[in-house]
């Protein structure tokens, strides 16, 4: 499999330094689709389709819960603008992650919304179709 590289502008480029930035940039996402697994995703339950994690036992717990979410999401956000992401993305990003919030804040009916309002997944594959990986490139190599 070639190594695809990009520039600043999502332009497919080969030099050397290029490829150090693709590499970190695919480090980078690979860590984001982690936390994102663990937020959303981590635990399945057996029989089901139905996967929940971290966001949606956190948000058990009234305010402080959906508020930890949150952060993790903008932690999310801010990786992705540091990557350089356009701000119309990052703002649906954050729209995403508000949305989660508030709604996840209401008792009973916001922890059935975590359950499938998946906001940190939403916007880790917002940010990996913006780069124009696919997933598997994002499994590491073993």
């Amino acid at each position: 499999m070639a190594a695809k590289t990009w520039n600043a502008d999502g332009a497919a480029t080969g030099t050397a330094s290029d490829f150090t930035d693709s590499a970190e940039r695919i480090r980078r996402l690979r860590r984001l689709s982690g936390i994102a697994r663990l937020m959303d995703t981590a635990i399945g339950i057996p029989g089901t389709r139905i996967r929940f994690g971290a966001d949606s036992i956190l948000g058990l717990m009234p305010l402080v819960g959906d508020g930890a979410g949150a952060m993790v999401g903008l932690y999310i956000v801010n990786e992705a603008r540091r990557l350089g992401v356009p701000r119309d993305k990052l703002a649906r990003m954050v729209g995403n992650i508000g949305l989660d919030a508030v709604v996840g804040s209401v008792p009973l009916v916001g922890d059935l919304f975590d359950v499938y309002f998946k906001s940190h997944r939403r916007n880790v594959d917002m940010i990996i179709d913006h780069f124009g990986i696919q997933q598997d490139e994002l499994k590491r190599k073993r």
